[in-house]
């Protein structure tokens, strides 16, 4: 989607929807959040859904609830139920059809949660769930169990938990998105978090610059650079996200040294085809998005029409590597279900031996061979 296009698109959309508003009120991150499509009616101005869309609105029993800034509606094509970004904010009776393998909790957070909002796998890792709100509720989210309440999070016990286990040197600050948070309250947090010692980085996963940019204020910015070392964990999924307003909001994350990593979900019939892939990539790291995880979709409840075959993900993935650049491709994972923890997924490169040298295959399907003759007499590392 060309740049002219986009300023048009959301211009005409702005005049023709909230003809009220200034463009600085539309800059306004609070006003998207106050003016988002909450209801069927108000959806279905901007939107012609289908029956599909405008039942599961009406009856939404199987996910989280949902919402949709301003912004983001007008980046979505109002005829096409099947328009990727509209695909993974509005409902659709997709959603109510269970599938074998599928769970509230696929990956038992539940048993992980070591203190109230605070989940632990790893023995230097913890995830800290800090509120349960989000500007916009993708349908395939892993916490559609917790999202939406609008309870107001207490980080004390999560915070006593940390402080009295020295080994946790990472926490990731998840939700909910910590950024739909007012700043003042997320500085609260982070000022907590750097008062522990042995807390060396924190990150943050997030929807908001892509989802509301104008979230990425120049003042947000100047209090996260104050708590480095820290990184952003961004959640893309198209690269019709990577509007210009995105693109200033990346770039005023990256001009204040904060360590920022893509992370992207295989959607079937949103991301899941190879010229679609390698421009998200690649835009990504144009404004300096490392991208780090593609993730097969977790089997949460109703997201059956989402999830593709792992056989299709791995011949995605042939398609990235030696296609783009190394700081281009992620890496294909799963997370396993029941707590398993994020197991890499790849195509077999490893052929076998001949001799003394290691055969292995390229991303051309040539077998290429490297010197690698065996030890003897040395006992395993």
């Amino acid at each position: 989607m060309s740049e002219w296009f986009i300023n048009q698109n959301r211009t005409s959309f702005q005049k023709r929807f909230f003809p009220e508003s200034t463009r600085s009120m539309w800059s306004d991150w609070r006003w998207q959040l106050r003016h988002r499509f909450r209801n069927p009616a108000a959806l279905a101005r901007v939107l012609r859904l289908s029956d599909s869309e405008r039942t599961a609105l009406d009856h939404v029993t199987n996910g989280p609830p949902w919402a949709i800034t301003p912004y983001y509606a007008a980046l979505m094509n109002p005829d096409d139920p099947s328009h990727p970004l509209r695909r993974t904010l509005v409902p659709t009776l997709a959603e109510n059809i269970p599938t074998p393998g599928e769970s509230s909790d696929p990956l038992d957070e539940t048993t992980a949660t070591v203190a109230p909002n605070l989940i632990r796998r790893h023995e230097d890792r913890v995830v800290l769930l800090a509120t349960d709100l989000c500007a916009g509720y993708c349908r395939y989210c892993t916490r559609s169990r917790l999202v939406g309440n609008g309870v107001r999070t207490d980080w004390q016990p999560a915070l006593a938990y940390i402080a009295t286990h020295p080994e946790i040197r990472d926490v990731l600050i998840s939700g909910g998105d910590p950024l739909l948070l007012a700043t003042r309250r997320l500085e609260r947090l982070l000022t907590s978090l750097r008062a522990i010692p042995h807390v060396e980085l924190i990150r943050i996963g997030s929807r908001m610059p892509l989802l509301v940019p104008m979230r990425i204020t120049r003042k947000l910015v100047a209090m996260l650079k104050r708590h480095h070392p820290l990184g952003l964990s961004l959640h893309a999924t198209h690269p019709d996200e990577l509007t210009p307003e995105a693109g200033q909001a990346l770039e005023r994350l990256a001009d204040a040294g904060i360590l920022l990593a893509g992370q992207t979900v295989l959607l079937a019939g949103i991301n899941d085809d190879l010229e679609t892939l390698r421009t998200l990539m690649r835009g990504l790291v144009r404004h300096r998005v490392r991208p780090y995880y593609l993730y097969q979709c977790d089997p949460i409840s109703g997201s059956g029409h989402f999830r593709v075959p792992v056989s299709r993900g791995l011949i995605l993935m042939e398609g990235l590597v030696g296609h783009l650049s190394g700081y281009a491709v992620p890496r294909y994972v799963i997370d396993a279900p029941g707590g398993g923890g994020k197991i890499p997924i790849a195509s077999a490169t490893l052929v076998g031996r001949e001799g003394n040298d290691l055969l292995i295959r390229n991303h051309l399907g040539r077998i290429c061979r490297y010197p690698d003759p065996e030890l003897r007499g040395e006992p395993p590392c």
